[in-house]
């Protein structure tokens, strides 16, 4: 076992992150086995997306390649995408429709529920060849994925250990299902990007509202977010997953004005020639919060940005690389003006959007600073130290310090733990 010895957490409430961790190979190993193959539930799609039997999607579990697909009698099932034969990848689409999966390589097939059904000259030819009698199909499907779904959204694990998924979940990111996905959605599009940074910066982002009344200059002076609206941030029980959340118009100008003095993060004097993308429609429950977000360990977040909907998916290549996964989406009971709304806020987001671009960028400059320390921390405080707890504002980093307690605890990793 590979010794981390040399990499130290010398804060006993993960307020110091050593930098080590954004660039290790055998981190991002460990990562692999313990985080992403370990006791979690990890998004795979929504329910709309392999709707109807046959249907089938490819996606990431870590950097691991899994085929989610509905069988013939409604269930969904779940497995890595791999040949049972001699390991080639099994399903090259983005998805589709099919009756059962066949390799390319040597035409082994199986049925949607991941069993082997057929193996070309099993029997040999004219006597000669073919497998052995100790050969048994039933003992060679696929490595099969435990799958559960709540509210039309599916998650797998590789684990037999983990809790129950709405246990994994909480009631606080259950409250949050139940309201974003009330009724059923539809796909309006997807989008992808390649980040040259490690994943866990990427997820730093997600939980931390300190950045994002700094970070983004659009949405501070067109008020989709500032420090000075009112907002905060929920956690479950492990701190693990979190929401956050601002009330738009929920401050004024005046206040706005003392608060970003000297930041040249808010400009005044900016107009948009089109202010459509930045109009909001209130939607039943919302309450007014124009920003309405739930991150999930270990890599996913539900977004409300105004009213673009969509998830994003982190899939990690190496230690400093990793794909964004986009899935925007409306509900299937949408007006035509509402989903000529959501389409145009997509603006917003994405890879060019107005405001996420920057949040790729950040994460950027991170990793080219940091990848090769291995004795230097960040210092997570804003908001103090301490307790992990809900926030009720934004001027904070204890969430991001959440995140890294609950992965410590999978990794090993920690105060006063041997970093074997």
């Amino acid at each position: 076992m590979r010794d981390f010895s040399d990499i130290s957490w010398p804060a006993a409430d993960f307020s110091r992150v050593p930098y080590a961790v954004f660039g290790d190979l055998d981190i991002f190993e460990r990562e692999q086995e313990r985080v992403f193959r370990g006791p979690v539930w990890c998004y795979l799609c929504l329910e709309t997306e392999v709707s109807k039997p046959g249907d089938f999607k490819t996606v990431f579990v870590g950097d691991r390649s899994v085929v989610v697909n509905r069988a013939l009698d409604g269930s969904l099932y779940a497995f890595l995408n791999r040949c049972a034969h001699r390991g080639s990848t099994l399903v090259r689409e983005n998805g589709g429709n099919r009756k059962d999966h066949t390799c390319i390589y040597h035409h082994w097939s199986y049925d949607l529920n991941g069993k082997l059904i057929g193996v070309p000259f099993q029997r040999g030819i004219n006597g000669q060849g073919g497998m052995p009698s100790t050969f048994h199909k039933a003992q060679h499907g696929l490595k099969m994925l435990r799958v559960s779904s709540y509210r039309g959204v599916v998650f797998g694990t590789f684990s037999d250990h983990v809790e129950p998924l709405e246990d994994f979940l909480g009631a606080p990111m259950l409250a949050f299902f139940d309201r974003m996905f009330a009724k059923p959605v539809e796909v309006l599009g997807y989008a992808r990007q390649r980040m040259p940074s490690n994943w866990k910066a990427y997820f730093e982002n997600l939980t931390d509202p300190y950045h994002a009344g700094l970070l983004h200059q659009f949405q501070t002076t067109f008020g989709l977010f500032r420090q000075t609206q009112k907002g905060g941030t929920i956690m479950d029980d492990l701190r693990r997953h979190q929401i956050q959340y601002a009330h738009l118009d929920s401050d004024d100008l005046a206040t706005v004005e003392t608060a970003y003095r000297g930041t040249g993060v808010y400009n005044a004097s900016l107009r948009l020639q089109d202010p459509s993308i930045v109009e909001y429609r209130t939607e039943e429950g919302d309450a007014g919060q124009a920003i309405y977000m739930m991150s999930l360990f270990p890599s996913v977040m539900f977004q409300r940005l105004s009213n673009s909907l969509a998830t994003r998916q982190i899939r990690p290549r190496n230690p400093d690389e990793f794909d964004l996964y986009w899935t925007f989406f409306g509900y299937a009971d949408d007006d035509p003006a509402m989903r000529e709304m959501r389409l145009r806020q997509v603006n917003l987001v994405g890879p060019a959007g107005l405001i996420s671009m920057e949040d790729g960028e950040s994460g950027v400059e991170v990793q080219r600073a940091i990848r090769r320390e291995r004795h230097d921390h960040s210092v997570i405080e804003m908001g103090g130290v301490g307790d992990i707890v809900d926030q009720d504002h934004t001027v904070t980093e204890v969430p991001i310090r959440g995140f890294w307690r609950y992965y410590c605890q999978l990794m090993g990793f920690g105060p006063g733990k041997p970093q074997g």
